[in-house]
């Protein structure tokens, strides 16, 4: 395991493309030229379909069109259009379908290894596949990793009833580009060494969203194999109440003609539409997603393959920030403005202490929406009751993220603990992610050690089917342990009884409400 930690010692955000090695795959549209460094072969900005501008913006994606000669493919290629944010500069430009292929230098057709498709995260409205160098896992763990980007914002989710009319459906154009991008890896993969039969999805956040999303979607079906939900759920909104928000949405946007929408919202610049009022939901009620998601597991109606599911301990402080510096009474209205005659239940398990600081109704308004879930069924109870749904239908390896005294996703607020934050787990698996400041590169010795672990799971579960890692934990399935794997730093994780972590989080409080 040393040599394992020293080889993560220096993380590298992006390796430099520089060398003589430059290898050439053929895919079902032309040549692609990646480039090789520090053993992993890397094939960036590869069209999975065609740009979804003019006619094609609000239609489900079409084939990539096929080039002539040999396509540079050494250089990460346009995030889709987004305002700027942590996971991202903005962007105006509509062509950026693509995807990243990164294996094991050296990886010839037909070697058929395991693949791990990787969904990133952003709330359905930012982020990139760009932020996910999967080189890392490719070295280590001999798999191929596949990284992409998809339609966000309202560029990617809205409904309306003149695009249903025009379509048979609308909404849900981010989840078609994801399955696009998956049948393009059921064609092409096995150009790159990968194998078709072996694909596991993994997403965080709205990522995870999206891999509920594809467990119950008739359009995903026998494209994956496994498939990891890391802090996730399963979110939708059925088609009445997306048309209704869509038709809204035009109107703001000054295209409130029925007749005439959709024309006039195709000729707006990308600029006014990811400025102005955005929807970023999955759309259930039609052929895409038939039924809700999160209704599907429920009843067992979803692909049932061996699944890893888990949060982090303290998702809510990626989104208590701005609660820093409340009174007493400020922090008792905020409660009751939620709970209402229940508001005294919640304060009795959440009282304010006797000697508050600035952070306290940070740290507190963060357990609550925690433990509840309260943000779109994160972390807490509801990913407990998840795990649980799901066990009964399938093998579910549960794992809950305990560092809490990692750096954060930013070093500010000053002295704000972050904890074991929303998406604070993901520099321990890609050491490329961040906010706009390094974390992988910050960490110590035991933090290396804990993203040793954790390449090692996520790789050998796309491998073997169930996560493993030498002079680890043994990691066993949540459905005969009843069981959570609790990742922690230095080699501490363990296993931990569910019951213990329903009482960590108050669930007997917030199941009963």
């Amino acid at each position: 395991m040393s040599a394992v930690v020293a080889l993560l010692g220096g993380f590298p955000a992006a390796p430099a493309l520089a060398g003589a090695s430059r290898p050439v795959v053929r895919t079902e549209t032309g040549l692609l030229k990646g480039a090789e460094a520090e053993r992993v072969d890397r094939f960036l900005a590869v069209p999975y379909a065609q740009p979804p501008v003019g006619e094609l913006r609000w239609r489900a994606p079409r084939p990539a069109v096929p080039w002539t000669g040999v396509r540079d493919a050494a250089g990460w290629g346009n995030r889709c259009p987004a305002t700027v944010s942590g996971n991202g500069p903005r962007s105006e430009t509509e062509d950026c379908l693509y995807l990243n292929v990164f294996r094991p230098a050296g990886t010839r057709a037909g070697q058929r290894l395991p693949v791990l498709f990787w969904i990133h995260g952003g709330g359905l409205v930012n982020g990139s596949g760009n932020q996910h160098d999967g080189s890392l896992i490719a070295r280590l763990e001999n798999v191929v990793v596949v990284s992409i980007n998809y339609r966000l914002g309202v560029l990617g989710y809205l409904a309306h009833p003149a695009l249903t009319r025009e379509s048979g459906q609308s909404g849900n154009y981010g989840l078609l580009d994801q399955q696009a991008a998956l049948r393009w890896v059921q064609r092409n993969i096995g150009a790159f060494g990968g194998d078709p039969r072996q694909v596991t999805i993994d997403g965080e956040s709205a990522g995870g969203f999206s891999v509920c999303a594809h467990l119950t979607a008739p359009g995903s079906k026998g494209l994956f194999e496994r498939a990891i939900i890391q802090s996730g759920s399963c979110v939708s909104q059925p088609v009445s109440q997306a048309e209704q928000s869509g038709t809204s949405i035009a109107t703001q946007l000054g295209c409130a003609d029925d007749a005439t929408a959709v024309a006039c919202l195709r000729a707006l610049t990308p600029a006014r539409l990811i400025d102005g009022p955005q929807y970023s939901s999955f759309t259930h009620g039609g052929p895409v997603l038939p039924e809700g998601p999160g209704d599907a597991v429920r009843a067992g109606r979803f692909q049932r393959v061996p699944l890893i599911v888990g949060s982090t301990r303290d998702e809510g402080r990626t989104f208590a920030q701005g609660n820093l510096g409340w009174t007493e009474e400020q922090y008792e209205g905020f409660v009751r403005s939620l709970y209402g005659d229940k508001a005294d239940a919640v304060l009795g398990r959440y009282p304010w202490p006797a000697a508050p600081d600035q952070f306290t109704s940070a740290y507190l308004t963060a357990a609550i929406l925690t433990d509840s879930g309260f943000i779109a069924g994160l972390g807490g109870c509801p990913t407990l009751t998840f795990i649980k749904d799901l066990s009964a239908y399938t093998r579910v390896f549960a794992y809950r993220f305990d560092h809490r005294t990692g750096p954060g996703l930013r070093p500010e607020p000053v002295g704000y603990e972050w904890g074991a934050g929303h998406a604070a787990e993901l520099a321990y698996l890609w050491p490329s992610f961040d906010n706009g400041t390094p974390i992988a590169p910050t960490f110590d010795a035991a933090e290396r050690r804990l993203a040793a672990d954790m390449v090692h799971y996520w790789g050998s579960f796309a491998r073997l089917g169930r996560p493993q890692a030498p002079f680890a934990s043994s990691w066993a399935d949540y459905n005969r342990a009843s069981r959570v794997m609790s990742l922690r730093a230095g080699g501490r994780s363990m296993m931990v009884p569910v019951a213990e972590m329903a009482a960590e989080h108050n669930c007997d409080l917030w199941n009963a409400l």
